[in-house]
């Protein structure tokens, strides 16, 4: 019996960080359609440093983040500002299920990257994940990748690669963090990331706020993507990483898209076609073989 203890504690968790992680889509979706796409994720990110910021003194981490405080800064807009910036701007135009499945391409990015940035050369399978993973993007972007501007002012395919530009951000983002910050403390990587993210966007956040103030409902859609989407998300996936290893904890990817596109059909209404389902299976599969995957022993105690 105590053998199986363990178990539970994981997968919840594990279930917890794709749910938590799938809502930001919508949130972020409801946040950008009053606040535009610049002010959401300013205020994403100030929100997620104040709630951050109290467990980095309680956790007496703060000199980790004065040692290295201006690479943490740095990357707080190459692993949260642009990206959330680009995805709020995304969410303006495709449904919360395609920017999802386009999110799953991370590793992949992130793969490419470390190969040609940190010389991490990866093995024939892996290739052939990322070509696979790759030729489903273009299977998911062809329909979409019109440039011409709907009634808003806004084109899908700009949209497309936004989400992508912002992929490769976080890939970038993974291999500077080897690079430059191995060894501090994940607490006060997430929360000086937060912090430099606002202080990045704290400009151009004020400079195009709305005119018109934003919602009750829009307000909640921020407070909520930054404290829990983010504050509380970076505070589970650490924990996973710790308790089960970090290659474990990115199969989370694929709990994202599915938990999206469920609260896209719920709260939004968006419609999913069968070749976006095709074509999120091509993702998922090619990340799957970029991930290793299949070699991944189970860690102890996990289910």
């Amino acid at each position: 019996m105590t053998s199986h203890a363990p178990k539970q504690p994981w997968l919840i968790e594990f279930i917890l960080l794709g749910a938590i992680w799938g809502a930001s889509f919508l949130f972020m979706h409801l946040g950008a359609a009053e606040f535009g796409a610049l002010p959401t994720a300013g205020v994403r990110v100030a929100i997620a440093a104040a709630f951050l910021l109290p467990l980095l003194l309680a956790r007496r981490q703060m000199p980790a983040l004065a040692r290295h405080w201006k690479k943490i800064l740095f990357l707080g807009m190459l692993n949260s500002g642009i990206p959330f910036a680009c995805y709020s701007y995304a969410l303006m135009s495709i449904s919360t299920g395609l920017s999802a499945l386009l999110n799953a391409t991370v590793p992949l990015f992130g793969a490419l990257v470390a190969w040609a940035w940190l010389k991490d050369r990866p093995h024939r399978l892996k290739i052939m994940g990322l070509l696979i993973g790759f030729i489903g993007v273009a299977m998911l972007a062809w329909g979409k990748a019109s440039f011409k501007p709907d009634a808003s002012g806004l084109s899908s395919g700009w949209a497309v690669v936004a989400c992508l530009v912002a992929c490769l951000c976080y890939g970038i983002s993974a291999s500077f963090t080897r690079r430059y910050l191995q060894g501090v403390p994940s607490l006060a990587v997430a929360s000086g990331s937060q912090i430099g993210a606002t202080l990045g966007l704290a400009l151009p956040t004020l400079w195009l706020w709305p005119t018109t103030p934003p919602s009750t409902t829009a307000w909640l859609a921020l407070v909520a993507v930054g404290v829990l989407c983010t504050g509380v998300a970076y505070v589970l996936f650490f924990r996973l990483i710790e308790n089960v290893g970090a290659a474990s904890t990115l199969t989370v990817t694929f709990l994202v898209p599915v938990f999206a596109v469920v609260y896209g059909l719920i709260f939004l209404g968006e419609v999913v076609t069968p070749w976006m389902l095709t074509c999120g299976a091509v993702i998922l599969c090619g990340t799957a073989l970029s991930l290793d995957l299949f070699k991944l022993r189970r860690p102890s105690g996990s289910a």
